[in-house]
């Protein structure tokens, strides 16, 4: 699940590895076929609007979705995994921003969605007992939680950066790493609450309408 901006799920390079909701893509229009709570979800779901519609009008969420899988063809780049399917799950407005509601409902339905790993490139805001709870839930049910570390050059250590800080089995946070091996100028960093680090100056990358990007972050 990439909990996110949404994913431009019609990309040449990664409309084959998204995962579609078959009950939905082959039911009824107007009905929850598959009895989960949203109508018409082939693709995902948007909570920044409230519908079913996760493309992404920003690039974010297309730009890590095309790290994580982007099809390993003769199009474009490839994707960290090529055997991937990629759950598009918005919260994330096209100016980029949301709700903490919105990430929990995003979490939610991900675990409804049966996802093995949730990739969470966002964070801000206080700690959350709300949030916390949701994350639990992934872990007690067996799902990987992955956190961008944050990009203010923070000790984590020090200050708290959600959702990444949050300390539950299941969290994975990742800071950012140049072409050398060296930690990223702008990446937060702490020896007990950054967990790896990963390449993350100048990735080209999938983004909306079939384009490509470089961009830099611990996302």
């Amino acid at each position: 699940a990439v909990i996110d901006t949404g994913v431009d799920y019609n990309h040449v390079d990664l409309k084959e590895n998204i995962m579609i909701n078959q009950l939905e893509l082959n039911g009824e229009d107007g009905v929850d076929d598959d009895e989960n709570g949203y109508v018409d979800d082939i693709y995902g779901y948007d909570f920044a609007n409230d519908d079913a519609d996760p493309m992404d009008g920003h690039g974010h969420g297309t730009h890590c979705a095309g790290v994580i899988g982007a099809a390993h063809n003769d199009t474009g780049i490839a994707g960290v995994m090529s055997d991937v399917k990629i759950l598009s799950i918005k919260f994330l407005g096209d100016n980029g921003s949301g709700s903490v509601e919105g990430a929990i409902k995003a979490i939610d339905y991900a675990l409804k969605r049966g996802v093995n790993v949730m990739s969470n490139s966002w964070g801000g805001g206080p700690y959350n007992e709300a949030l916390l709870d949701a994350i639990k839930a992934a872990d007690e049910a067996g799902i990987i939680f992955v956190a961008a570390a944050g990009n203010s050059r923070r000790n984590n250590d020090m200050t708290n950066a959600y959702p990444a800080n949050y300390e539950v089995e299941n969290v994975i946070s990742v800071g950012a790493m140049d072409g050398s091996g060296r930690k990223a100028s702008f990446s937060n960093y702490g020896a007990e609450k950054v967990h790896v680090f990963a390449p993350g100056v100048n990735i080209y990358s999938t983004v909306q309408n079939n384009s490509y990007r470089k961009m830099s972050g611990t996302s």
